[in-house]
């Protein structure tokens, strides 16, 4: 997945097509961002406008395969030619791969995108979660996929509309508001760090050659009732959002923070029982005429 988006597998944490060297926080920060949202990529690949089965499929910045496992279920027929610069994640998916009986369906490519491109075959569905607003000269990107899918293929792109938010508005009680005033420090990291961030998909679809078929905002709401993964998925990402925004926080900010990221702490994130993961996801359907 390197899944939407951005969270925090995402803006400032993934950037799908290169990732860094060691790159272990960020497979699991991956790992936890399948899990909990699998339930709505799920319902993304069953909403795809595809006219037949497809047969072969690429996944574009697949991370640790969140998107790649969510194809492989939805379309039994099909494989997925899965694309990351990540030696580690690639290798962890081909574990998962493996331990679910998946391997021959598979294949896995290092490749930054930014560059020359592999041989990626002829696919009839091509999915993009979470990687283009990373991509140097998405234009450039959109053309690739545009040119690589057969005639009448599918292009889905996946992006998150935002960073997740875990804690509701009142938390953490000292510094009531602290999610907030972290998520528009790194509103200005990301206006300057990653340019293409909420970008009109639709209108550069079409400039690119696509016919846009469909588009749709899932809205995410998971309680952390519902998913034991939550809460460390909400104390890995806010360790992401403090590593962008640390420099512009008060020190008193700062200090809430780091309160709520100490793990062992009696403030700390996992103990507190009003975790969720919000944010909302854009799906954009496109197809090769």
């Amino acid at each position: 997945m390197t899944h939407t988006s951005p969270h925090p597998a995402h803006d400032g944490a993934h950037p799908a097509h290169r990732s860094a060297p060691d790159s272990g926080n960020q497979a699991e920060i991956l790992d936890l961002d399948a899990d909990v949202l699998a339930e709505h990529t799920a319902s993304v690949t069953a909403w795809l406008p595809v006219r037949t089965e497809p047969r072969h499929i690429v996944d574009l910045g697949c991370g640790t395969g969140a998107g790649t496992f969510a194809l492989l279920t939805r379309f039994p027929g099909a494989a997925v030619t899965a694309v990351d610069t990540s030696a580690d994640h690639l290798h962890r998916l081909r574990d998962k791969a493996r331990s679910l009986g998946l391997a021959d369906r598979v294949r896995t490519v290092a490749a930054d995108l930014d560059a020359d491109w592999p041989d990626l075959g002829r696919p009839e569905l091509v999915w993009a979660s979470a990687s283009l607003h990373h991509m140097a000269d998405p234009a450039r990107t959109l053309r690739k996929v545009h040119d690589l899918l057969v005639p009448g293929g599918l292009f889905a792109v996946v992006e998150l509309a935002g960073f997740p938010r875990f804690l509701p508005d009142s938390a953490p009680e000292e510094r009531p508001g602290l999610e907030e005033r972290c998520h528009a420090a790194l509103a200005h990291h990301h206006a300057e760090h990653a340019p293409h961030r909420g970008a009109d998909w639709g209108t550069a679809l079409a400039a690119a050659g696509f016919t846009v078929e469909g588009e749709r905002t899932i809205t995410v709401d998971v309680d952390g009732s519902r998913s034991g993964a939550v809460g460390p998925y909400a104390l890995r990402g806010l360790e992401r959002l403090r590593d962008s925004a640390a420099h512009t926080l008060t020190a008193e900010d700062a200090g809430a923070l780091d309160r709520l990221l100490d793990a062992d702490g009696p403030q700390g994130i996992l103990r507190r029982g009003d975790l969720a993961v919000r944010t909302e996801r854009a799906v954009w359907a496109a197809r090769r005429a």
